[in-house]
């Protein structure tokens, strides 16, 4: 099930996010304490965002982050990896939107395949110098096409 986040939720959502990086990404554990990234998620990622949520049962597997023409955050808790989870919530920004971006570790390639494999494509690379975490990165881009075609004689 799909849900719209609350304030109340947020530091379920920066425990979602924290769990999945260091999953994918272990080398950048231990970047923020939690009681950073909970004030991230409360103070600026929700102030700032729609943010969604996949419940399974009770419980919050995935959430996502979107703003005007950004996916800001995007993860899934790695029990839910591999059930559609990052799909659905990625469809939630998708119908909201007709052109998304959004920045991805290059060394996470499961995120790379992931993102690919949903129409987003490379718009450019870097070497990390412009992120905190001075990790290199990608920008991706993704437009929905225009279903409505002229008719050709």
């Amino acid at each position: 099930m799909l849900r719209k986040l609350e304030l109340a939720d947020m530091d379920t959502a920066a425990l979602i996010h924290r769990t999945a990086l260091n999953h994918a990404l272990p080398w950048l554990a231990q970047l923020h304490t939690p009681e950073e990234d909970r004030r991230f998620f409360r103070e600026r990622v929700f102030q700032s965002c729609e943010v969604w949520g996949s419940v399974d049962r009770t419980t919050i597997i995935g959430m996502i982050a979107f703003r005007e023409g950004w996916i800001d955050q995007l993860y899934v808790l790695p029990k839910g990896q591999g059930r559609g989870v990052g799909t659905e919530l990625l469809e939630v920004a998708k119908s909201s939107h007709k052109r998304l971006q959004l920045w991805t570790f290059q060394r996470n390639s499961h995120a790379c395949r992931f993102y690919e494999s949903r129409g987003f494509s490379v718009v450019e690379k870097t070497d990390g110098t412009r992120n905190e975490e001075r990790e290199p990165d990608v920008l991706y881009s993704w437009t929905r096409e225009n279903r409505l075609s002229p008719l050709l004689p």
